[in-house]
């Protein structure tokens, strides 16, 4: 199977996909620039946003989705969301280059293609030598992007959800 693709962006021929990456969690889109300026904390690696009555907790992943009839997938950096205990104790090992744990997450990002009317559960599963965790979706929920994450999707469908992602220019 021929894993080169040209690149809509940029024209060039490329022999692996790009990762897609959510530079936000969904919920960060809904508040006011008041809020996004003060009670949101980010980073490359956990986000929280502060409402008067909770703390929302969230961390980015890794999420590999498997292109069927091939040894390809189709890679997705984007965020879940965890409990406050979860994220604390992702946090304080993070670094860690021996830490293996099983947290339960929400995928907090909603992915081209699909409609998220109610939210997909997780596994998180944190690797070895320090790299990003990754997810699982629980497989017992009735979902198109359940199957698909667990049958795959063809090549065709994932270069085109690369082609349809926003690409933001460097500032």
């Amino acid at each position: 199977m021929d894993s080169k693709f040209k690149c809509s962006i940029c024209g060039e021929i490329h022999t692996e996909y790009p990762s897609l990456t959510f530079a936000y969690p969904n919920s960060y889109y809904w508040l006011s620039e008041e809020q996004k300026q003060n009670a949101v904390f980010i980073d490359s690696d956990f986000c929280t946003i502060e409402y008067p009555d909770r703390t929302d907790h969230f961390i980015r992943v890794l999420l590999k989705q498997k292109i069927a009839k091939t040894s390809l997938y189709l890679e997705y950096v984007l965020w879940v969301s965890l409990s406050e205990e979860s994220y604390e104790d992702y946090l304080f090992n993070f670094g860690n280059e021996n830490h293996e744990t099983l947290y339960f997450g929400w995928l907090s990002n909603a992915l081209p293609d699909y409609k998220f009317e109610k939210g997909i559960p997780v596994d998180v599963k944190t690797k070895k030598g320090n790299l990003r965790p990754e997810i699982y979706p629980h497989l017992d929920v009735d979902h198109p992007f359940v199957n698909d994450f667990y049958h795959g999707i063809t090549k065709e469908e994932a270069e085109k959800r690369i082609h349809q992602m926003p690409v933001k220019k460097p500032q």
